[in-house]
């Protein structure tokens, strides 16, 4: 009997290094795209982009020439190339992706306008070896749908036609808004309010006081209140960082790309303003992929303070990848020190031990840019706009799906979502009644229209097993499906999962497997909910159950289905 002989391998020319070779030519050229980009590992990141924005991919050859000018291992370029949504890396013998890649988002508000049928015409109207289809999570165009993202331009409404125009078109630039530039913004009295601070005219002290005092929130989802933020990261010993959260990837949410693309120095002076008050060194603006418009004025604006000697703490702009996770805050910390998104275990929480391990301030834009406003006309002015004494300011509004005028709508915190819907977006649609609601995007829960009464505010949904978050509300009518619009948002987290943790990883593909089988077994559903609500380490599996434990408590007929 012949015995089985293994093959022989042929030896590693221990000249050489580890791992797959690539030629002295391709390291040059690699090199030479890179320009003067610091070669730091929190720069990989970056450095993607610039081959995926440039060729439409990133080959092999890419990550092996990266690693050996960034002196890291192949597989720790590779695992964070692999590991966000809007990176195609294509391995040796593959065949890279068309040049034009259309990404139709399928959040509930998309799909409740047709993205799906859409997504099945256009692709019968498409050359496939020219252009890619692929369904996307949330693109913050809810207020548009059903929404796309063609190469770097922004299609709303979207229909195969207006698709087909914009690949026609320049699909690799995108198209500004007219917005407030510097000069406008100095013109209405913009960046005085720093001014005075910078002075000493107005004291730090002072500053946390008028925030605390004011009940300005947290806008991104938590709810913490700035000032005693502020003061917590001031009272740990420099240096010190901060960090603005633009990634607002929850379904049906968009406020913060609203605001940027009207009136983003808001924003700055309030970072700025912030950054002066605790004493940090630096500030990394974190924006997400899903938004080129905004990267584009963020760019020409902060290159416009610097010109104006207006940066006295330094920006930094970075740019994420289609990735959910990393609008959690050290997710997003994760992402900028250049690794795959992956959420901290806590404590320590970023306060102390932050961004590059230093004491790290983090806040969303929308808190941000209320910030000027705070400090120059005082807290009772902010503190009075709220719908009742208990609450505190106003709020902006991200509200899609079943109404006339969709969009944001800047409304009194507390505000009862009956009197947001008929006095700001001009009531339901024609044909259409309440049902339900999002009040918070797809982690914040769903709620039948009887409760619609209730305040809009932090603590109101808590009680209800949900939470209003960023803000994102999303209205459904008696023509939609409560099960259907829930089995979108458990596919979305199934999708977005970083994968870190089992109860995540594993409980958001069984919960959507079983609601694809139309399981009704509501004691295995408690069970699972349970584990991924107890066990998680982030709140995406923490709170990626609560649809479905409403569709359960609120909506039996349909659970039943």
């Amino acid at each position: 009997m012949d015995q089985l002989v293994p093959p022989k391998h042929k030896r590693r020319d221990p000249s050489l290094p580890k791992g797959r070779q690539v030629s002295d030519d391709h390291v040059a050229h690699v090199a030479d795209i890179l320009g003067d980009m610091a070669r730091r590992p929190d720069m990989v990141i970056e450095a993607l982009h610039l081959f995926q924005d440039r060729q439409g991919y990133i080959s092999a050859a890419d990550i092996t020439a990266l690693a050996e000018l960034f002196r890291l291992s192949q597989v720790e370029i590779f695992e964070v190339a692999s590991f966000y949504h809007h990176f195609d890396v294509i391995k040796e013998g593959e065949t890279p992706p068309p040049p034009v890649t259309i990404r139709v988002s399928t959040c509930v508000s998309c799909e409740l306008a047709g993205a799906n049928a859409l997504i099945e015409d256009l692709k019968a109207a498409v050359d496939p070896s020219e252009v890619r289809v692929i369904g996307a999570p949330c693109i913050g165009q809810c207020d548009g749908a059903p929404a796309a993202l063609v190469g770097k331009q922004i299609v709303r409404y979207a229909t195969v036609e207006t698709l087909l125009q914009a690949i026609a078109a320049n699909p690799r630039r995108p198209q500004l808004p007219d917005y407030e530039n510097l000069a406008l913004y100095r013109a209405e009295g913009g960046y005085h309010v720093l001014a005075k601070i910078m002075s000493g005219e107005i004291s730090p002290d002072q500053a946390i006081q008028k925030m605390s005092e004011g009940g300005l929130r947290g806008l991104g989802g938590a709810g913490f209140p700035a000032g005693k933020k502020w003061g917590f990261v001031r009272s740990y010993p420099g240096p010190r960082l901060m960090t603005v959260n633009g990634d607002e990837g929850e379904p049906g949410t968009f406020k913060d790309r609203w605001w940027l693309e009207k009136h983003p120095h808001r924003m700055l002076e309030g970072a700025q303003i912030a950054a002066h008050v605790v004493g940090c060194d630096r500030i990394y603006l974190y924006m997400r992929d899903e938004y080129p418009q905004v990267h584009e004025i963020l760019r020409r604006e902060i290159d416009a303070l610097e010109r104006a000697g207006l940066c006295p703490v330094p920006f930094e702009l970075r740019r994420g990848a289609g990735a959910y996770i990393c609008g959690e805050e050290s997710a997003m910390i994760e992402s900028i020190e250049g690794k795959r998104g992956l959420p901290r275990h806590r404590p320590p929480y970023i306060a102390e031990v932050g961004l590059f391990g230093r004491p790290t301030l983090n806040h969303n834009v929308e808190t941000l840019l209320w910030v000027p406003q705070i400090v120059e006309h005082g807290p009772e002015w902010f503190a009075s706009q709220g719908w009742t004494e208990e609450n505190k300011g106003v709020r902006s509004f991200s509200v899609s799906g079943r109404v006339k005028e969709p969009g944001v709508k800047i409304a009194p915190a507390g505000i009862p979502l009956i009197r947001l819907i008929e006095d700001y977006c001009g009531g339901m649609e024609e044909g259409h009644e309440l049902y339900a609601f999002m009040p918070g995007g797809a982690s914040g829960g769903i709620f039948p229209a009887h409760m619609a009464d209730r305040a809009m505010d932090f603590g109101t949904w808590e009680q209800e097993g949900g939470f209003i978050g960023s803000h994102a509300v999303v209205i459904l009518s008696q023509h939609d499906s409560v099960r259907q619009a829930v089995l979108n948002t458990m596919r979305f987290f199934k999708h977005e999962s970083c994968g870190q943790c089992t109860p995540c990883r594993s409980g958001t593909d069984k919960m959507v497997r079983m609601l694809e089988a139309q399981e009704q077994d509501a004691e295995m559903f408690d069970d699972l909910l349970t584990v991924m609500r107890d066990s998680s380490i982030c709140g995406l599996g923490q709170a990626a159950g609560n649809c479905v434990t409403h569709l359960m408590q609120h909506f039996p007929e349909e659970f039943a289905q």
